[in-house]
């Protein structure tokens, strides 16, 4: 079955009694039992919930294994991960350039319960490998990256990591099982963001933890069911629909993300274009072989001041700013001050977060005018430049 055809049919069959091509939505906490301890597979709704456990098979299945639980926020997914998986003492190999708040969960949550976090640069294995050590429990891996979509090989670094029993998880939340399956390259756990591409419609917030071993994910599964950071029915519907469109959004994502990056990259405006498709990117030969797509998110530095690249994301037509990626309208987004508001500058450059990188997250839109919309912004950013020259005359 292909993927397109997986999104709509796997574990999706119509609703058994009535024949409804889409199952409704079993709004309930709690469910009528037949006698004390039997039940119809479910007691309540935390535990388990038919429309929810419909979503964890569906996503289970695009990521090509058997095994998911759905949280109530990528984070929470996240938190589940980590804490079912690390005790004092133990150690977490993560890249510099990982996601926010995945940052602030690891070094301000899990740092103050004596996990020792060590940020390091994957492209470097030799750097990765001499950090390596019976220690280290869990490595991290964000590919492409967030904001600068830097691309890393799983299948080198879970083989590494394997050799020292480690645990590999890989956030696939900007690749998204589409465009990249990490599991065929060694990765023990998936991580999702829903809330962006699997959800795709900015209505939704929501994770998910997927696994190929049940007795991998049974620790997650316990605490879904202990912390209770589960989603609810409707926001599990809601995905489930968003799910079977999710090739035909990718592939315009993606398009319009070439689109976009081509015609930065030529501009004089633009000191440097982030995007895995250009063939002078970081990790572009990795993402060659480990994706079968480049995704939809471009990121740029403006060739300005941090004052320009605000004016700039503030006045856009069709590209919104604001928070979060990969719905269907299209977003822009300044990370310094926005994912980045409250870590210091040096901090930020450290891990390649400059004054003026901006975020694209361009949607399902005609790519003529999303063009139309940015190249408009830097003609404007000229003009402004040529009326103040002429004023300091």
């Amino acid at each position: 079955m292909e993927f397109a055809t997986r999104t709509i049919h796997a574990k999706q069959p119509s609703e058994a009694e009535t024949g409804a091509v889409v199952p409704p939505i079993f709004q309930t906490s709690t469910y009528q039992q037949e006698a004390p301890e039997q039940n119809k597979g479910f007691s309540y709704s935390r535990t388990n919930n038919p429309t929810r456990q419909r979503l964890e098979q569906v996503l289970a299945e695009l990521e090509g294994v058997s095994h998911g639980a759905a949280f109530a926020s990528g984070i929470a997914a996240a938190n589940a991960i980590l804490q079912a998986y690390l005790r004092p003492g133990d150690e977490v190999l993560a890249s510099k350039d990982v996601y926010g708040g995945t940052h602030r969960l690891l070094n301000q949550v899990f740092n103050r319960w004596g996990v020792t976090i060590h940020h390091l640069d994957f492209s470097d294995l030799s750097a990765f490998e001499g950090t390596l050590n019976p220690r280290t429990r869990v490595i991290w891996i964000e590919t492409p990256s967030n904001p600068r979509l830097l691309v890393y090989d799983i299948e080198a670094i879970s083989q590494r990591a394997h050799k020292q029993s480690a645990l590999v998880v890989v956030d696939n939340t900007i690749a998204t099982p589409y465009f990249q399956q990490p599991f065929s390259f060694g990765a023990d756990i998936v991580l999702h963001s829903v809330t962006k591409y699997l959800a795709g419609h900015s209505d939704v917030i929501q994770g998910a933890v997927l696994a190929r071993d049940s007795a991998v994910l049974e620790p997650v599964r316990f605490l879904q069911y202990s912390t209770g950071a589960v989603p609810g029915p409707f926001d599990c519907w809601l995905t489930l629909r968003g799910i079977r469109t999710l090739e035909l959004r990718m592939l315009r994502h993606a398009e319009n993300a070439t689109a976009i990056a081509n015609t930065l990259k030529a501009h004089p405006l633009i000191r440097k274009v982030y995007f895995p498709g250009l063939p002078d990117h970081p990790g572009h030969d990795i993402a060659r072989r480990q994706m079968s797509g480049f995704g939809g998110i471009v990121s740029f530095e403006l060739n300005g001041t941090m004052e320009e690249a605000k004016r700039y994301v503030s006045s856009r037509r069709y590209f919104a700013l604001g928070e979060s990626l990969g719905g269907v309208e299209s977003l822009i987004c300044h990370p310094a001050t926005m994912m980045f508001g409250s870590v210091r500058q040096e901090a930020r450059q450290e891990r390649g977060v400059s004054d003026t990188l901006i975020r694209l997250s361009p949607g399902c839109e005609n790519r003529r005018d999303l063009l139309e919309d940015l190249c408009l912004g830097l003609t404007e950013i000229e003009a402004e430049r040529k009326v103040g020259s002429s004023r300091a005359r």
